[in-house]
């Protein structure tokens, strides 16, 4: 039975929530594997994995099947009460990892676990300030928020106190450059630390980083920055925090992605690709930062902190990730989709870079500079929306100065042939959109 009647506007008794941006013309009402289908009975294919989160893709058989054995079993506790399922995701995330990285908190959402760290970052080293990039997302909770600066600050009132910005090390972009023309990133980075201890009371905490950065464009770090930025951190007494919310588990080829670095943070966020599109988080740390957090009244207590179901659900995750090995086939599709893009980019002049990692991908296209005022705004829009009409669904991130970038990420589980199909509508929705504008 249809939702609503058919001309109608189905979200005209919801919330607008995402800034500008319109919900999409028509209702999803059934997803399996690599595809989403609407209402109206079309397929799209989903280049986003939900939001960004679904790396089995949608309705993996095993998800469903743990889904409904664990909810007529134990679904949910007392905040205080413990469970097998939750016992067992500590366990094994702590074999995923390297030391000293054992001890876990089990939350709902990104914003929610950056928040925990950030909290628990404060309370151990009895500061209170935070680094994170200049194009960070890490949620919409208080200090998550205040970390974040690629959109969302503007008409809120004042953000907390003692929240500083870090130049992005953006090779296509780059904003401090040597004499050979290139990122000049150790200078940048420097520079960008002389101004935050300019500003600072003497009070650094934490940086707040992600690998790669994916709503701020898909930038991923150079090669060496990850370390410089730890020692940074280290020279003032701060934590590194991590948010693998995008990275982690698999996404970028590497169970997570600071691996590809050798650096360990000192906490770790975890969500989205955690759940598998289900809502489930974590902050990992060290015994000696839990020891001294719980010393000192660490409370992060929350209506569905260490729930069993989703719990359970993380399990049956790290079960398909290691059975599949998805790690390999995130590298050998995403060489697969890279090799894709880079011939996009030879043929179609509006693509500017193409970057990424893995399963993580991103294609600028070019921006005002070139198309002139609002040209790039609008070439993004025309290609979403021409990729849209021929069954493609795909996220454009719009930063001020810009082209549009799009964020690729498809389930770890799409097939070569969908990977192929992506490409091709791609290339098609970029000479219809380059023609008509």
């Amino acid at each position: 039975m249809p939702s609503e009647t058919p001309g109608t506007d189905p979200g005209r008794h919801l919330i607008r929530y995402s800034g500008h941006a319109p919900f999409s013309p028509e209702v999803v009402v059934r997803a399996a594997g690599t595809s989403v289908f609407t209402e109206g009975g079309r397929e799209l294919l989903d280049f986003t994995s939900g939001q960004m989160s679904a790396i089995l893709g949608h309705s993996h058989p095993a998800i469903v099947s743990t889904v409904r054995e664990q909810v007529a079993h134990l679904d949910h506790l007392h905040s205080g009460m413990l469970s097998p399922p939750v016992v067992e995701l500590a366990r094994r995330l702590a074999g995923t990892l390297p030391e000293p990285l054992d001890r876990t908190l089990l939350l709902t959402t990104g914003a929610e676990a950056n928040e925990a760290a950030v909290r628990m970052a404060k309370l151990v080293t009895g500061r209170h300030e935070i680094v994170s990039f200049a194009r960070s997302w890490h949620g919409m909770t208080q200090a998550a928020a205040n970390a974040t600066y690629s959109a969302g600050r503007k008409g809120y009132g004042p953000a907390a106190p003692g929240n500083f910005a870090l130049p992005v090390p953006d090779r296509h972009r780059p904003s401090v450059v040597g004499a050979d023309g290139e990122l000049d990133w150790r200078r940048q980075l420097d520079l960008g630390f002389e101004m935050i201890d300019a500003q600072s009371v003497g009070s650094l905490a934490a940086c707040l980083v992600e690998p790669i950065l994916s709503s701020g464009g898909v930038v991923e770090l150079p090669p060496g920055y990850l370390a410089a930025l730890a020692h940074k951190c280290r020279e003032r007494g701060m934590l590194l925090i991590l948010d693998e919310a995008q990275t982690g588990l698999c996404r970028t080829g590497d169970w997570y992605a600071f691996q590809h670095d050798g650096v360990v943070p000192d906490i770790l966020t975890l969500s989205k690709t955690l759940g598998a599109g289900l809502p489930l988080a974590a902050v990992v740390t060290g015994a000696e930062i839990e020891r001294r957090a719980h010393e000192r009244g660490f409370l992060f207590f929350t209506t569905h902190v260490n729930d069993p179901l989703p719990a359970a659900v993380g399990n049956t995750v790290l079960d398909i990730l290691v059975r599949d090995r998805l790690d390999e086939r995130a590298r050998r599709l995403g060489a697969a989709l890279r090799d894709g893009l880079d011939e996009l980019a030879r043929r179609h002049g509006v693509v500017g870079d193409v970057r990424g990692r893995g399963l993580l991908l991103g294609m600028e296209l070019v921006g005002d500079d070139v198309l002139g005022d609002g040209g790039a705004d609008r070439l993004g829009a025309a290609v979403t929306r021409r990729c849209y009409e021929l069954g493609l669904h795909m996220n454009i991130v719009q930063l001020p100065g810009m082209g549009g970038i799009f964020r690729i990420a498809p389930p770890l589980t799409a097939s070569d042939e969908e990977i192929a199909r992506g490409v091709a509508v791609l290339d098609e929705a970029l000479a219809d959109a380059a023609r008509t504008l």
